[in-house]
This record gives structure tokens, C-alpha cells and sequence, in this order.
């Protein structure tokens, strides 16, 4: 029987960690600029020209 390779499982497990934080860093940066464009939009509305 085959030893199990523990570095290699680590190493997988440390990518997949790594995965999942990038995806969460962009789902974050969306995120802040969904929210910039709503408050520049309200800006926008909020401003009368006269």
C-alpha cells in the first residue's frame, strides 16, 4: 500500500485557500464599487442646476 502524500495535500489545500481568498477579494471590490456608483447617482440626483 501506498503512503499517503501529505505535502501534496497540503500544498492543494493552500491553493484552494488561496482561491478562495482572491475570489473574496474581488467579491469585496465589487461590492465597494456597486456602492460608489450608488452614492455618486444619489449625488447626482441630490444636485439641482439653477
Amino acid at each position: 500500500m501506498a503512503k499517503p502524500n501529505y505535502q501534496f495535500q497540503k500544498r492543494q489545500k493552500e491553493l484552494e485557500k488561496l482561491k478562495k481568498q482572491e475570489e473574496k477579494k474581488q467579491r469585496k471590490l465589487e461590492r465597494a464599487k456597486e456602492e460608489s456608483d450608488e452614492n455618486q447617482e444619489q449625488a447626482d440626483d441630490g444636485e439641482e442646476v439653477s
